[in-house]
């Protein structure tokens, strides 16, 4: 037996695309109340306007996850417009691939702090008020944190800092009802390997995923619905998942 959404109050960050944006249509339609964070402003307005033509009433925030203290602006201004916040959804990332030789250390900086920091600036921020609803934070990892390749070592190093700071808030918070649920898709289809700026490391990676059916967004999204709708006393806290065909 599943619990219904409605009346539940879900943060979504990188809600302006891609997985984000899937997680927060998956929610809206399972009756959760959305509140929606993006740097991108103008795609967020698009999320916001679709849902409303779809029935669904969501509030936006512009966020920067590197600002820490605009996270937990966010963070407090869900719990002053709702109430409370049972569902905290860390989907906004970066993906910057380039061999270490090759590489703009900035673009590392940028990843660490996207995919890393400002995910724990957010779950900091929300445990206290995960553990009084004892809801469940969703922290949007990948597979790159179980399978280490060439030519992408600080992404994969971010991602494996994510799966290890969940285990260990998994570890301080299970006993007080708090979920935390990492999800780790494995290639998907949608728009981040648009932005990797090394010539070579984009050109190797569009040409790979022509040889296989990547996932969809919808997938991760039903994924996450899957493990937040779980009955309380089950702990779905990691789904590792792949394309079919990706070895």
């Amino acid at each position: 037996m599943t619990q219904d959404l409605e009346g539940k109050v879900a943060l979504v960050t990188g809600a302006a695309s891609g997985i984000g944006r899937a997680c927060a249509e998956a929610l809206a339609a399972h009756g959760a109340t959305l509140v929606l964070a993006d740097i991108d402003t103008d795609g967020l307005e698009a999320v916001r306007s679709a849902l409303d033509l779809a029935g669904t009433s969501v509030s936006v925030h512009p966020l920067d996850v590197r600002d820490e203290a605009a996270c937990r602006s966010a963070v407090a201004s869900v719990v002053e417009q709702h109430g409370h916040l049972d569902l905290l959804l860390n989907c906004a990332g970066m993906m910057l691939l380039a061999p270490a030789l090759e590489a703009d250390t900035s673009e590392w900086t940028a990843m660490i702090e996207i995919n890393v920091l400002g995910l724990m600036y957010l779950t900091h921020a929300a445990l206290p008020h995960l553990v009084e609803s004892k809801g469940s934070v969703v922290q949007m990892s990948s597979m790159a944190a179980r399978a280490v390749g060439p030519g992408a070592s600080a992404y994969y190093a971010s991602k494996f800092a994510v799966n290890g700071f969940s285990e260990g808030i998994r570890k301080e918070v299970t006993e007080l009802g708090v979920r935390v649920i990492v999800i780790e898709p494995g290639t998907t289809e949608t728009a981040l390997r648009t932005h990797i700026t090394h010539e070579e490391s984009k050109k190797a990676i569009d040409a790979r995923v022509l040889t296989y059916r990547q996932l969809q967004p919808q997938d991760v999204a039903d994924a996450v619905i899957y493990a937040v709708t779980a009955p309380s006393h089950v702990a779905i806290n990691e789904i590792l998942m792949r394309p079919t065909d990706q070895a």
